[in-house]
């Protein structure tokens, strides 16, 4: 290699190495999977006691190791789950500084099918999806929020000074992406009243649908306040109920622009959003699907928990997109 060669590859790697850094850089300063612990502390079971309706709300708390307040998620489960599902998503949270908050919904939790002969399970969960349980759960949320801020500002609390009350997000799978959308926003006429928590800044929907509503969806969901994002897939069917892909696909278009999110899944059925597969599943587990949920998820609340702005850039000028698989879709208006 004589001298004039030499010259022009010091002066290449001189002027487009450090490009090449600085690029590398800004690609990489946001990463909603990175965990600076990875360990976190033992969830805390506790039971919120609604006096007014006689009613005993379980809740597993995931606290974080954090010198300050933290944030503060709430995740409501499906019919018939319990505070200890969704672990996954509960552990990553926290391991990003959350305290995340999974509430039990008595009426409609695990003991609806817990023993029951089995050719009686899916009858008694039948019944368990009524509208009564779908009132229940959403007067839950505010009972709960209510006695976080009551243990919050109480000393001998194992939570006195761990929440951030201003900055709440609310999340919820199936029956809980129901309730999640009722206190986050969601029209509701025949219930005759408002169901929204002004506390609530942000909300994220798992298996989200329009419901048995007969309304025009945008009059539903078309004066939707806050931030949105919803997760579905395109095989999103529950074992239980009326709703299909077409209802879980009619929330994105009916919401108003402005910080509204949608991922859809290629081939994700409804255990996709869960710890495990459900009987009747028929496709094989994907495990990116939950490296995607937990992603985006979490550069969700930090865009709109936090104020975070990488995050949401990374949400909405591309980043997301570089964890998802061909057939996967991703929007925001």
């Amino acid at each position: 290699m004589n001298r004039t060669s030499s010259r022009y590859i010091l002066l290449f790697f001189a002027t487009y190495f450090p490009l090449c850094l600085t690029a590398m850089a800004v690609e990489s300063r946001y990463d909603p999977l990175a965990t600076a612990d990875l360990r976190i502390p033992k969830p805390l079971d506790l039971a919120v006691n609604d006096g007014t309706r006689s009613r005993e709300i379980p809740l597993r708390v995931y606290i974080p190791r954090a010198d300050s307040a933290a944030q503060v998620i709430l995740f409501s489960h499906g019919l018939g789950g319990s505070r200890e599902g969704n672990a996954f998503m509960g552990q990553h949270w926290a391991k990003r500084g959350y305290v995340a908050v999974f509430v039990q919904h008595p009426g409609s939790d695990e003991s609806v099918w817990k023993g029951e002969r089995l050719g009686q399970r899916m009858l008694a969960m039948q019944r368990a999806a009524s509208v009564e349980n779908f009132l229940l759960r959403v007067q839950d949320v505010p009972a709960v929020l209510d006695a976080l801020e009551r243990w919050n500002n109480t000393e001998a609390h194992p939570l006195a000074g761990q929440l951030d009350l201003a900055h709440v997000g609310m999340s919820g799978h199936s029956f809980g992406a129901v309730t999640t959308q009722a206190v986050s926003g969601q029209s509701l006429p025949r219930v005759g009243a408002t169901l929204t928590d002004k506390r609530i800044l942000a909300a994220m929907a798992f298996s989200p649908s329009v419901g048995r509503s007969s309304a025009d969806p945008k009059q539903s969901f078309g004066n939707v306040k806050i931030p949105w994002m919803l997760m579905t897939g395109t095989k999103d069917v529950a074992p239980i109920g009326p709703t299909d892909v077409k209802s879980r696909f009619a929330v994105y278009p009916a919401l108003p622009a402005g910080d509204k999110f949608e991922l859809v899944l290629e081939n994700a059925e409804h255990s996709a959003f869960t710890d495990r597969a459900l009987p009747g599943d028929e496709e094989p587990r994907n495990p990116n699907h939950h490296v995607a949920i937990l992603a985006l998820s979490t550069a969700f609340w930090d865009a709109y928990l936090r104020g975070d702005a990488q995050a949401k850039s990374w949400l909405v000028d591309g980043g997301a997109k570089k964890l998802l698989e061909p057939g996967d879709r991703w929007q925001s208006k």
